[in-house]
C-alpha cells in the first residue's frame, strides 16, 4: 500500500438507536460524537437506522407476500386481457 493516501482505520462504535444495540468494530468512518465503551475507552460513535438487531430478515419478523392471491385478484378485477382481442 502506498503511504499517506489511505484513511485512518480505527475502532468505531456503531449504534442502532431503534433497539438500543451497539457494537465495536474497526472502520474508516468518522463520527462527531463519542461514547465510553464497556472497556472504559472512549470511541467515536456512528448512529445507524438499521442493523442486524432490527432488520426484519435477521429478527424473523419478515412478512411473506402472497403473490398468488395478488395475481388472482388482478385477474378478477381486470380479466386476462392478453392482447388486442
Amino acid at each position: 500500500m502506498k503511504p499517506g493516501i489511505h484513511p485512518e482505520y480505527r475502532p468505531v462504535v456503531f449504534r442502532d438507536r431503534a433497539v438500543d444495540f451497539a457494537f465495536l468494530t474497526r472502520s474508516t468512518a468518522t463520527g462527531e460524537k463519542t461514547v465510553e465503551w464497556e472497556d472504559g475507552n472512549t470511541y467515536p460513535v456512528i448512529d445507524v437506522e438499521i442493523s442486524s438487531a432490527s432488520h426484519p430478515f435477521y429478527t424473523g419478523t419478515q412478512r411473506v407476500l402472497d403473490t398468488a392471491g395478488r395475481v388472482e385478484r388482478f385477474v378478477r378485477r381486470y380479466g386476462r386481457g392478453g392482447g388486442n382481442t
